[in-house]
């Protein structure tokens, strides 16, 4: 069994961006540029958005932040998104999430420029990426790719069960282990699915995503399986001082041990998430995606 090292990668991939950036700029380029608009005071998003700044630094961004009280009226935030839609020196910006319930998420999403949307969120890049164009993949999608590309697990002809069927993770993921750079054949297991257990069975790559801690047990998992877990979520917990645990999807004490290869959480998925944002802010500084 071999744990794949998200963190490990995530600083490859930081090493080899601040290099190209280091570049750009002895040979007379702009510094990339990113933009942050944060809505409110959630703990979350707060410790979220200072990682994005952290690591705008450490790979040689431009970085800025732009703050609302959670009471901002929708016309005044769609506003702020325009003007940032039109700030040449701003190469992509993210509204973080999620937003007050007077605010529509989807309308923000479709008001941000997708040459912008380092997110990639926007249906725009969102549908770039179903028809195989270039596009800004989110950024959990992306990291997933990564991991598997960068520990040269074989994809081709393979059998992937994605567990979940989100727009963030389980859609574009079914899509791009479809895509001809991938090839793999894709089963998406959702609440409905009949047979789920026996279908996970019959992965050679099994992404799980469905947001229930745990959810992955050894008999839902066969031998030399890759297993790539997403699940993130925060339980009760006496073992540590937050009080807080995060646990993945799966059941990693009981499904390990059968794996090829499998992400633990923390430090596998999670540390790539970020580094998809400072991947696509390179590309459009670049003009690489949208020419």
């Amino acid at each position: 069994m071999i744990l794949i090292d998200g963190k490990k990668i995530a600083a490859e991939i930081k090493r080899e961006i601040a290099v190209e950036v280091k570049n750009i700029i002895e040979n007379g380029g702009k510094r990339p540029h990113l933009a942050a608009i944060l809505v409110g005071h959630d703990g979350g998003s707060e410790t979220y958005v200072d990682y994005k700044i952290k690591d705008c630094e450490e790979v040689g961004f431009t970085s800025s932040l732009v703050r609302y009280e959670d009471n901002v009226a929708e016309e005044e935030l769609l506003a702020k998104i325009q003007e940032l839609n039109n700030n040449d020196d701003i190469d992509g910006f993210i509204v973080q999430l999620p937003l007050p319930k007077h605010i529509s998420e989807q309308k923000v999403i479709e008001t941000i420029d997708p040459k912008k949307d380092v997110d990639g969120f926007h249906p725009v890049n969102v549908g770039r990426m179903v028809i195989g164009l270039p596009s800004f993949i989110s950024a959990t999608p992306f990291g997933i790719v990564e991991l598997i590309k960068r520990y040269n697990i074989e994809t081709s002809g393979k059998n992937c069960v994605i567990l979940g069927r989100s727009n963030i993770v389980g859609r574009p993921m079914s899509v791009l282990m479809s895509q001809k750079s991938i090839n793999a054949t894709v089963t998406v297991v959702h609440s409905q699915t009949k047979n789920m257990e026996e279908i996970c069975r019959n992965a050679d790559i099994l992404i799980a995503a469905i947001g229930v801690p745990e959810f992955v047990k050894g008999n839902m998992v066969k031998e030399g399986a890759v297993l790539i877990d997403v699940g993130t979520t925060r339980v009760p917990s006496a073992e540590t001082k937050s009080g807080f645990k995060l646990k993945g999807d799966v059941l990693f004490s009981e499904v390990a041990h059968k794996c090829s290869y499998i992400s633990p959480v923390p430090g596998g998925v999670g540390p790539m998430t970020r580094v998809a944002l400072l991947n696509n802010t390179l590309l459009s500084a670049k003009k690489t995606i949208y020419c």
